[in-house]
């Protein structure tokens, strides 16, 4: 346990003090067929960002268009400019569907009898790093997607195109790429706040229901000590200054934040209940430590896709911290 430095003298009440070695965990020989498959996916991911980030829509075209409807010069310049972001958009979609089968792999992994979800993450470093990754690709998705109105507009204006043409009885070669079936698929994904996220828990939620020998709490143990070991390590300046690379703080406060968002929509409580096993208070003050440009998005992210937040059992004082 190389990379596994107990803190001794702190009060360990149930939750776990170690350091997970987000920057540098290697697989060890047991973890690489899982790790293979889940970096292949993984290897995507700041490609998908990039493309996200870059995604400026194609607002005047259609603009125009509309302002125009007997103008077939400015008709095919819209559906020009918005077939190739609708193809991207695709790609997108398809990579959640990818991400989704990687989760399950690694629920899997770190689940599995005969280990307690701790000693999985202790023993296989390289695959909750990789979770913490997926976390990671998940939220930063969600807030570029949250903060560009252009992706649904673009989507809607593709599909009532389509459906004009098809009364019109005239086929559009973008059909082929892509058709009915898959553009519902996607438009119930785009309508999402928060859509990776929202395959995410589901996701996980599925893989709880459809293994019923294995104890749910093997599932959200995983994830309450996930989100306690990122907790620690950002209020632990004994952990803090291992951080090599700046990004790693909103590396951590991102997982953190998801795996907490994943526990809510799997544990029958939630995470916000006195039972949870999550400190939240904890976690909330650790985000609200920081600057509150890097984290609004994140205290966003538990306000409004979190599934308990508003239920009886959840504290005054848990709501008060996230007014």
């Amino acid at each position: 346990m190389g990379n596994l430095i107990k803190v001794l003298g702190k009060d360990l009440e149930n939750c776990p003090h170690f350091f997970l070695d987000f920057e540098n965990a290697q697989p060890t020989e047991a973890e690489t067929a899982v790790w293979n498959q889940v970096s292949a996916v993984l290897e995507e991911a700041h490609g998908i960002l990039a493309e996200l980030q870059s995604y400026n829509g194609a607002g005047q075209e259609i603009r125009e268009a509309i302002q125009n409807p007997g103008d077939l010069q400015l008709q095919e310049k819209a559906w020009n400019a918005v077939c190739p972001l609708v193809a991207k958009l695709k790609r997108f979609y398809e990579f959640s569907l990818r991400l989704e089968n990687a989760l399950r792999s690694l629920l899997e992994a770190l689940t599995s009898p005969p280990y307690a979800p701790m000693q999985h993450l202790e023993r296989e470093q390289a695959l909750a790093k990789q979770f913490a990754e997926i976390l990671h690709f998940t939220l930063s998705f969600d807030e570029l997607k949250m903060t560009n109105p252009a992706i649904q507009n673009d989507f809607s204006y593709y599909r009532r195109t389509i459906s004009r043409n098809r009364l019109n009885n005239q086929q559009l070669e973008a059909e082929n790429e892509v058709n009915n079936e898959m553009a519902n698929r996607m438009s119930l994904f785009y309508a999402e706040a928060t859509p990776m996220l929202k395959t995410l828990s589901n996701a996980t939620t599925k893989f709880v229901s459809e293994n019923k020998t294995l104890p749910i709490e093997d599932t959200t143990d995983c994830l309450s000590t996930m989100a306690c070991v990122c907790r620690v390590m950002l209020e632990t300046p004994e952990y803090r200054c291992r951080f090599t690379n700046t990004d790693t703080m909103l590396f951590c406060m991102r997982v953190m934040v998801g795996v907490i968002i994943l526990y809510d929509h799997v544990h029958p409580v939630g995470a916000f209940a006195k039972t949870s096993k999550i400190d939240m208070k904890g976690c909330i003050k650790v985000l609200k430590d920081q600057p509150s440009n890097s984290v609004e998005g994140l205290l966003n992210a538990l306000r409004y896709t979190t599934r308990h937040l508003n239920d009886d059992s959840t504290s005054k004082q848990i709501r008060a911290l996230l007014q």
